[in-house]
């Protein structure tokens, strides 16, 4: 099956609020700057950004694009995700909360 111009694939949208210590705040924004590229250069990623929250700087989201939900695991079991994620969950002062969304 081939797919008209005029179709739309639809997108996984992963969304994923993180509340850090004030302490780790500008250690997170080096941290992700660092893996941003590779993150948005893994099979399956069309782009990831990186949100702080206006008024609680400690309150970070990102949304990240995926062709697919199985794209969006094989990233969460890769080599990248395990060792960055170790450096970042230690310093959530509440746990990380999660939305996979479809993009319409």
């Amino acid at each position: 099956m081939t797919k008209s111009k005029n179709a739309k694939s639809i997108m996984l949208v992963r969304v994923v609020k993180m509340h850090f210590t004030p302490s780790f705040v500008a250690e997170f924004k080096v941290l992700f700057n660092k893996v941003k590229s590779q993150i948005s250069s893994f099979e399956g990623c069309n782009g990831v950004q990186l949100l702080q929250h206006e008024t609680q700087p400690e309150i970070f989201f990102t949304i990240s694009n995926w062709q697919s939900a199985e794209h969006l695991e094989h990233y969460r079991t890769s080599e990248l995700f395990t060792t960055t994620w170790a450096k970042v969950k230690p310093n959530f002062v509440s746990k990380a909360e999660a939305w996979s969304l479809l993009e319409q």
